[in-house]
């Protein structure tokens, strides 16, 4: 009975994360249990001092029901974002999914050997550092690029960690529960429990970065497909160019459409005289970024020029899903998101031009206001979802005090 008396107050934990206030009538809804039930829950819970009262909801013309919500620096998530050269740990409260503490590590995904020892040496780094109780750390989410099972936590693009599973093995090195996901799944994710793409049944989010993914939510899921592999925008086929793709074909959409190529004509046409104020392009990849973002959002023209002819491919290839998917609504997400609306209209002239009208028509183009936290908050977001199934001894893993 104690085992299902957490269990249940595991379902009313997640559904506040997500939902942040709630009647007690609406969760008892959400989780699918009685509303005395459910009350019974809230109470104890209120008297750990996990969740609060938090005031009347706005009067509908009956009597106004009483709003639950959590209490804030009560459970945390540790969440990492790995690209292929930086890797970001970050702490994140569930309460409201805001970033408390955040560091960087020059971790290498092409380094295949070691890689997975070295994250688990950052991670423990980290949990000393920071300025909470472990007690508190719910789960770690940890996303990256590549082919990822995440129901087996293994990458077959980077880190194959000899074929064990990556969550498996920082799971028993740190002592938390562990998830592995696609970086662009959880920036879906992120979008679709608590950003742009929220109660929205079939959208498209966009991450723009090193590369170009895709997450879906399809009827209301997000959908990956039927190893997890589902979204690899960046690998349709578009251009004769003679350009060889990380994946080993030509002529991918990535080849003409990411953030490395945006810094690669940048680079070669400041080296070719061209007026900018994007004098010094660093070496370093982290500093590159900040200078164009910094270049773009001052009107450079270069700057413009060279980011919209990436936009416009991403456009030409988003013409292609439109008539495939369907969507509602289409969020350009990931780092590429600094960039703002200067994104957007490169991007809609492409639909514009390859796309049947009356299919455009009902497609919205947007971005995201997560910029470069996306994925972070879809890691968290990926451990509270799997809240409710944790298997760890201490059934609620938070420290009431």
């Amino acid at each position: 009975m104690r085992t299902k008396t957490s269990q249940y107050k595991r379902k009313i934990i997640k559904e506040l994360c997500f939902e942040n206030v709630v009647s007690a009538n609406e969760l008892s809804i959400l989780i699918g249990k009685s509303l005395p039930l459910t009350m019974r829950m809230l109470s104890e819970l209120v008297m750990e001092g996990i969740v609060k009262e938090s005031g009347y909801a706005l009067s509908t013309g009956g009597r106004r029901p009483l709003m639950y919500s959590l209490v804030s620096g009560k459970m945390f998530v540790i969440s990492v974002a790995m690209d292929q050269l930086v890797t970001r740990i970050g702490l994140i409260d569930v309460q409201d999914f805001k970033i408390r503490e955040l560091k960087k590590y020059n971790l290498n995904l092409y380094h295949q050997s070691n890689e997975v020892s070295k994250l688990i040496d950052c991670l423990t780094t980290f949990i000393e550092e920071i300025p909470i109780d472990k007690d508190k750390i719910v789960g770690i989410g940890i996303g990256m690029p590549g082919f990822v099972d995440a129901a087996k936590g293994i990458n077959y693009s980077f880190l194959d960690n000899d074929g064990v599973s990556i969550s498996t093995s920082v799971e028993g090195a740190i002592g938390l529960p562990v998830y592995v996901d696609n970086d662009s799944s959880l920036i879906a994710l992120a979008e679709f429990k608590l950003g742009a793409v929220s109660n929205k049944k079939n959208a498209l989010v966009i991450n723009f970065g090193w590369g170009v993914g895709l997450g879906m939510i399809v009827n209301g899921e997000l959908f990956r497909g039927n190893n997890g592999f589902a979204g690899e925008f960046s690998h349709i086929h578009l251009f004769e160019n003679n350009k060889l793709c990380g994946c080993g074909k030509s002529g991918c959409l990535e080849t003409e459409a990411s953030m490395m190529v945006v810094l690669q004509m940048a680079k070669e046409a400041v080296k070719k005289g061209r007026v900018s104020l994007m004098k010094h392009i660093p070496d370093d990849l982290e500093n590159a970024f900040s200078v164009i973002v910094d270049a773009v959002l001052k009107g450079d023209q270069l700057a413009v020029e060279v980011l919209s002819a990436s936009a416009y491919n991403i456009g030409w290839g988003l013409a292609i899903l439109i008539h495939i998917l369907n969507p509602e609504l289409i969020v350009i997400s990931g780092r590429g998101a600094a960039f703002g609306k200067v994104l957007l209209a490169p991007m809609q002239q492409a639909v514009n031009k390859y796309c049947i009208p009356k299919l455009a028509r009902y497609s919205q183009l947007a971005v995201s206001s997560f910029s470069n936290g996306a994925e972070l908050i879809g890691a968290a977001a990926l451990v509270i979802e799997n809240y409710d199934n944790l298997h760890v001894k201490d059934a609620l893993k938070i420290n009431a005090t």
